[in-house]
């Protein structure tokens, strides 16, 4: 039976085994969604070792970066965007399999968001700096918009700290995206440390959380008059898109 699985630590809140599992069942397709938790990503070559049938990975936090440095071959967008959240295994021509590493996450943000842009939407914060952030970033970057990342820690001329954001800053970045993990279900009353009093009916609010439907965060905006989206959409077209690439010739 065909296997595929999700690499990530802790894994308790992700939605694709589920999403998978259903599709494999409507769809009659013969094959299985595991989830692997890892504790550490050295972990990988002996997971593969261990169940060497797998045909493809999704990654998710926190290994979207750090995977890459054991992948064989890596997508030419996935390489510029610096994160991968895809991997499709090639057992075909050793005991020891081809690893090739994508990023789909460009994909489903990009068809997720671009049906809410309007003409004020040209500048974006991205909340947090992580392996999504990173696809995010790329994407925007392909639409034309112009971002800067918001950390508790930056680093590079491109970032900032939460304590930087004012009314100003506020106003002019009119796309607000949350890529951190803060107010995933377990937590849901936490949210990023924005001054969400200067937002207003002009922002658009994307988390790419999903579980709960309407984060804090997204309440947050919402109570400011924001339009809002969770990432829900983004996770099934992201997981079509990956579908699509672990069956490909």
């Amino acid at each position: 039976m065909k296997t595929y699985g999700l690499i990530g630590y802790p894994l308790s809140q992700s939605f694709s085994q589920k999403y998978f599992s259903d599709k494999f069942k409507n769809e009659s397709i013969a094959a299985r969604y595991l989830n692997f938790p890892i504790a550490s990503i050295d972990e990988l070559p002996q997971l593969l070792a261990k169940h060497p049938y797998i045909g493809g990975l999704n990654v998710t936090i926190p290994y979207k970066e750090k995977v890459m440095d054991y992948l064989t071959e890596i997508d030419p967008m996935a390489e510029e965007a610096g994160a991968v959240n895809v991997v499709k295994l090639d057992w075909s021509h050793a005991s020891r399999p081809k690893l090739k590493g994508f990023n789909t996450d460009i994909i489903g943000f990009s068809e997720s968001i671009k049906p809410l842009l309007k003409a004020q939407h040209k500048n974006a914060l991205i909340l947090g700096t992580g392996g999504a952030a990173k696809a995010v970033g790329f994407a925007l970057e392909k639409m034309d918009i112009a971002y800067q990342f918001v950390s508790r820690s930056p680093q590079g001329q491109n970032q900032t700290i939460y304590e930087a954001l004012n009314a100003e800053t506020m106003a002019q970045n009119t796309i607000i995206i949350n890529t951190t993990p803060l107010g995933m279900y377990g937590d849901m009353e936490a949210k990023p440390d924005i001054p969400y009093q200067y937002t207003s009916k002009q922002h658009l609010f994307f988390d790419l959380i999903y579980n709960p439907t309407l984060s804090a965060f997204l309440k947050a905006g919402q109570d400011q008059g924001a339009s809002v989206k969770n990432g829900l959409e983004m996770l099934h077209l992201q997981a079509e898109a990956a579908w699509e690439i672990w069956n490909r010739e």
